[in-house]
């Protein structure tokens, strides 16, 4: 048997004393932040939720109960609850239990809107104590370890979620009335496919092979698109085996959206659009705070080539040093260090300059910026461009030095894409962990036949990292994975 802290143990002790300490059900009639808002005199007024604040008097106590959304005062009189039930509220509740409460509304001296409790029902008994009320929980791995008690305590926390499934909610609503369509592509695949990327592998043991975690619905939406859908979306769940670092998380929420008929310049005017339409819906402005910086999003937003970037930044054209060979020996020459998790001399010229772009301009990339351009090897599911075959119609948005959404027209012919992957699988058979394999089964898909088609991806906790100044991606993933604790149990 564990071993309790002496608080626990005083807490148990108190179930004894209540006749059913977890019931069924309480009906109420409003939510907290709706009662906050009733007028003086409202009656019948029934809430519940946990309590966070608790002054027990003689007479008269005052509780404050708090749910996700908001939170209410609630007096507790002697004579109006009467002796016996006044009594047992002052010896069995605690800070952090549950409780049902039935009144009138009325307003403090102090102009605190409070609930006049009438009756009182037990909801629910917290075993463990809350943090200290005036410190919280401040430590950011408890934080993400009991985001349950980070929530509770924390009223950043809560905003900082609500804000994120606003951000969703306002994203689906923009979406659906563009007439998009929500659908669902599989988590377990057979080929890692749809970016670049190293995967996760399990084993499906009724089937008994290996599969992988999808790295993105990338292709799957794109086959839905074959079936004859023209514009879907998903919200999907994505893996990726990668290092972790404050902006990347091997589990994230991407959202991924394709319309037929569309390039990505189409695409481009639909974002900035769509995400103008978001931010105002969600902030009331398009002027913004971003830790100490205003971003202004109601300009128009620039767009600006991967070949005129790395100009401006470091003075090197890559049309010129137009192969991973003469680009490798220029940055050696200027004394630029790239980080790479894979070996520098396995991976593609177009994964170098993508490594170089990162190290040098993107941290200084503050206001909304479309980047274009892309090299080819960088993109092998993005059409080529018509006038240039070693570039992309592609572009990413970059916000304040995070790469927000990737988008392109998508490559629809199912020779050239086959090519595309065998190299692709070359580079990942020398080495490049990221690189794609051959996937016959999407180039069988696309040999019924596509239409013109532009997508795009969106990080979805990255862009909220973004908007909130959040220092670490992990603040804004509500139950992010985390090494187990080297915990010792004692037993009795």
């Amino acid at each position: 048997m564990r071993e309790f802290s002496e608080q626990e143990i005083v807490r148990r002790e108190k179930l004894k004393n209540i006749e059913n300490p977890y019931p069924e059900r309480f009906e109420t009639n409003y939510d907290l932040k709706e009662a906050k808002l009733l007028e003086d005199g409202t009656n019948n007024v029934r809430v519940a939720g946990r309590i966070v604040f608790m002054r027990k008097m003689g007479k008269l106590s005052f509780i404050s109960i708090r749910d996700i959304e908001g939170s209410i005062q609630v007096s507790i009189k002697v004579d109006m609850v009467g002796e016996e039930k006044y009594k047992f509220f002052k010896e069995n509740f605690d800070l952090g239990d549950f409780i049902g409460v039935e009144g009138e509304v009325f307003t403090t001296h102090t102009g605190e809107k409070t609930i006049r409790a009438n009756s009182f029902e037990f909801l629910g008994k917290a075993l463990k104590p809350l943090p200290e009320k005036f410190h919280g929980l401040s430590d950011i791995e408890l934080c993400y370890r009991n985001r349950y008690v980070d929530l509770i305590m924390n009223e950043d926390t809560r905003e900082r979620f609500l804000l994120k499934y606003e951000f969703i909610k306002q994203i689906r609503r923009y979406l659906e009335d563009k007439k998009y369509i929500e659908i669902e592509t599989p988590v377990l695949i057979n080929k890692p496919s749809g970016a670049l990327a190293k995967p996760f592998i399990s084993h499906h043991n009724a089937l008994d092979m290996d599969v992988y975690l999808r790295i993105a619905p990338e292709t799957y939406l794109k086959r839905a698109i074959v079936g004859g859908f023209t514009r879907v979306f998903e919200f999907a769940r994505c893996f990726r085996n990668e290092g972790m670092d404050p902006t990347h998380l091997q589990d994230f929420t991407m959202l991924e959206c394709y319309c037929s008929y569309y390039n990505y310049k189409d695409n481009m005017a639909f974002i900035e659009d769509m995400l103008k339409t978001v931010i105002k819906n969600v902030y009331g402005s398009l002027i913004i705070k971003i830790g100490d910086k205003e971003v202004d999003f109601s300009k128009k937003w620039e767009a600006v080539s991967f070949r005129d970037l790395l100009i401006k930044y470091v003075d090197i054209d890559i049309n010129v040093y137009n192969t991973k060979d003469k680009l490798l020996d220029e940055i050696k020459n200027k004394n630029i260090e790239i980080e790479s998790e894979d070996d520098i001399n396995s991976i593609g010229f177009g994964k170098l300059v993508d490594l170089l772009y990162k190290k040098v301009a993107r941290p200084y990339m503050i206001e909304p910026v479309f980047l274009t351009e892309h090299p080819i090897e960088l993109s092998p599911l993005a059409r080529a461009n018509d006038e240039n075959p070693n570039i992309t119609d592609r572009f990413q948005l970059v916000i304040n030095g995070a790469e927000i959404i990737n988008a392109y027209s998508e490559l629809v012919d199912p020779i050239e894409q086959e090519k595309r992957l065998e190299e692709q699988a070359k580079l990942n058979a020398g080495g490049d962990s990221e690189a794609m394999v051959m996937d016959y089964d999407y180039i069988d898909a696309m040999s019924y036949g596509m239409p013109p088609i532009s997508g795009w991806g969106m990080g979805v906790d990255r862009v909220i990292q973004v908007l909130t100044d959040s220092a670490n991606i992990r603040d804004n993933v509500l139950f992010p994975l985390m090494k187990p604790e080297n915990k010792e149990w004692f037993y009795i």
